[in-house]
């Protein structure tokens, strides 16, 4: 018996050394060389600090910043540890909401949205506006949804239009390698370029 426990708990350390540490060690390694923006989390910073990840929303409620699609994420309360709140973009729970399209709370929410969102643009509000993304941490919208706050934006910052729409063009990414995908624009990107102007 021992003859057939030894080699099982010599390949049970083995493999555990291999798969568990020199493996993930050396992916990380691999990735940090090539691709070091992006195996650091894809942070951006901003006068030296990091403000956010460009993988990650954020939730910009000002009229002058463009406002990305609603997030599902909640937290514990901190007052009821059994209920949980809604924490907008809490990338430590990730998740969608789990509500079909019967339920009464999400069709609820959404008119709600939809109203709000109505007052920035005139047209169909941009259904990536009103609807959140599968894991409740979208950074991105569609430049439909982008265009549709143009004028909110521009209003609120004392610029013309037209400004704020070339810097939507220039803030769209095209489809990966040109046919994965769907075009978007990186909210807190877009954000911070209107910040920055004079």
């Amino acid at each position: 018996m021992i003859s057939q426990v030894r080699p099982a708990l010599v390949l049970l350390v083995l493999m555990t050394v291999l798969t568990g540490l020199v493996y993930p060690l050396a992916v990380t390694g691999i990735a940090s060389v090539l691709f070091p923006y992006q195996a650091g989390g894809s942070l951006i910073e901003k006068d030296g600090k990091v403000i956010g990840s460009a993988l990650i929303g954020q939730n910009f409620t000002e009229p002058k910043y463009f406002h990305g699609r609603p997030s599902a994420t909640t937290d514990t309360d901190p007052n009821d540890p059994s209920k949980t709140v809604p924490v907008p973009y809490n990338a430590a729970n990730s998740g969608e909401s789990n509500a079909g399209p019967t339920s009464k709370a999400l069709i609820e929410r959404v008119k709600a949205d939809v109203e709000t969102a109505a007052k920035d643009g005139n047209g169909r509000v941009p259904v990536d506006l009103v609807t959140t993304s599968a894991s409740g941490l979208d950074p991105h919208i569609t430049p439909a949804a982008a265009e549709f706050q143009v004028a909110r934006v521009a209003g609120a910052r004392n610029l013309s239009v037209e400004r704020v729409r070339a810097l939507v063009a220039q803030a769209t990414e095209g489809r990966f390698l040109g046919v994965f995908g769907e075009p978007r624009v990186n909210v807190l990107k877009l954000n911070l370029t209107l910040d920055a102007l004079k």
